[in-house]
């Protein structure tokens, strides 16, 4: 005779709430994790990105200034440089939010995941 598993996934109560979840290793529901666990500690929510009024260029440190165009990939690229901890995390998706346009500010929003136990996609925005 062969053991067939039953087909139902088993489910246990989340250990904060109390809701119906499949078993994972934290034994909470991704709600109670995403209010215990603050996957963006230690990266900035803010940075500063200077701009020449002049030449409209963008300083990349140390001395060097790179012409880069609203929205374009280069200022993306230069913007997610100026956060430091972005290396505890991976990167899933980086884009532009869409500001008023006599707005001196530039929103990026960033998609990251760390791994608080599989399948965990939180998200966050940032200004730089």
């Amino acid at each position: 005779m062969e053991y067939v598993p039953d087909s139902r996934q088993q489910l246990i109560l989340c250990c904060e709430c109390g809701t119906a979840i499949p078993p994972n290793p934290a034994n909470m529901c991704m709600n109670c994790v995403r209010s215990i666990v603050d996957i963006t500690e230690g990266i900035p929510k803010q940075a500063t990105v200077h701009w020449c009024k002049n030449c409209e260029r963008y300083l990349q440190p140390p001395a060097s200034w790179l012409t880069c165009g609203l929205e374009s990939r280069e200022l993306l690229a230069l913007c997610l440089k100026k956060l430091r901890g972005l290396t505890k995390v991976r990167l899933i998706d980086a884009g532009f939010i869409w500001t008023e346009p006599h707005s001196r500010r530039i929103k990026v929003k960033l998609t990251i995941q760390k791994e608080v136990f599989a399948a965990t996609i939180l998200q966050q925005a940032f200004e730089v």
